[in-house]
């Protein structure tokens, strides 16, 4: 590893142990090599901890770091970004699997293409057995040249996980770290499509993965989320009508501080108020987990083939 890598992953988790090191595999078995993984561990009080330190002596691309107490989801994950120092980064979930040339993919996607400020790839979601149940198409319009229509394509269609790609860090630094309202990770991805277009690879290289102990199963009212995401939300002062005009506000305040023209910023707002005033599109705001799953065997996608390590943890 070079002093300072081309890339940094960080890699928030809490008690992460059932899947922590087939994402390690993933991640450290990638064709694309120049990174550090900057992985914070939340005062995990599981296995966690062992897992990590074990992979740490094996590999010097990990910077294992351990917070003294939970400080919660989302400051775990501006944490990770802070102690980032990559020109790029990424962020990862130790439960996600990740196609070994994802990376390559990416990187080069944002060498080529120099108006680009995030690269991702076509994605899937699989269960707690790395078999995949639901296929994503990607239909959002974020790679228009209008920030505008960037801006209103992630709010009208049916989400990705662009918040997984590939961006470029001093875009990410630009625009302000992630609250932990309801869905605060849309506003910020939001946010950070006003500054610039975003570019998918069209191979199927990331795995999102759904089971009962995830965090949104886990935590199934948006309050709880958002007391997952930060506990200080648990106070009597943050009712759940408060965090969803948070997360109304979160929009209007990202047009605000974007680096916009005055009519595409009159075009945002307009966007804006047709969202909140209508919610007739089926799908509006839609995660792609929540769709109901396929018949694995009519899929044609081999995850065992696409994903590093995987052959050699069956057998």
């Amino acid at each position: 590893m070079t002093d300072r890598p081309r890339l940094s992953i960080g890699l928030p988790v809490y008690n992460g142990e059932e899947y922590l090191a087939e994402s390690f595999d993933a991640l450290l078995g990638q064709t694309y090599e120049d990174f550090e993984l900057v992985v914070s561990d939340n005062a995990s009080t599981d296995g966690t901890q062992d897992i990590c330190r074990r992979y740490a002596e094996k590999d010097s691309r990990i910077r294992y770091l351990r917070l003294p107490r939970n400080i919660g989801a989302t400051p775990n994950h501006n944490h990770v970004l802070a102690k980032s120092r990559g020109e790029l980064f990424k962020w990862a979930s130790h439960d996600d699997l990740y196609g070994r040339d994802l990376l390559r993919r990416c990187v080069e996607a944002l060498d080529e293409r120099p108006d680009v400020i995030l690269a991702h790839t076509g994605q899937a979601v699989i269960d707690g057995a790395g078999r995949v149940t639901v296929p994503y198409d990607y239909t959002l319009t974020t790679d228009s040249p209008h920030a505008p229509e960037r801006f209103r394509s992630l709010l009208f269609e049916p989400g990705g996980d662009d918040f997984y790609g590939v961006m470029r860090a001093d875009v990410l630094r630009r625009v302000k770290p992630m609250d932990s309202y309801h869905h605060a990770d849309r506003t910020y991805v939001a946010e950070i499509t006003l500054h610039g277009r975003f570019h998918q690879v069209p191979e199927l290289l990331y795995f999102r993965r759904d089971h009962p102990t995830r965090a949104e199963r886990a935590n199934p009212s948006k309050r709880a989320r958002c007391v997952n995401l930060d506990p200080r939300r648990a106070g009597p002062l943050h009712p759940t009508p408060r965090l969803l005009a948070e997360y109304v506000w979160g929009f209007v305040s990202a047009i605000r501080r974007a680096p916009l023209s005055p009519a595409d910023r009159r075009a945002c707002f307009r966007h804006l108020a047709a969202w909140t005033t209508s919610r007739v599109r089926p799908g509006a705001g839609e995660r792609v987990e929540d769709r109901a799953p396929v018949d694995p065997a009519k899929l044609t996608v081999s995850v065992d083939a696409l994903v590093a390590g995987r052959e050699g943890r069956q057998a």
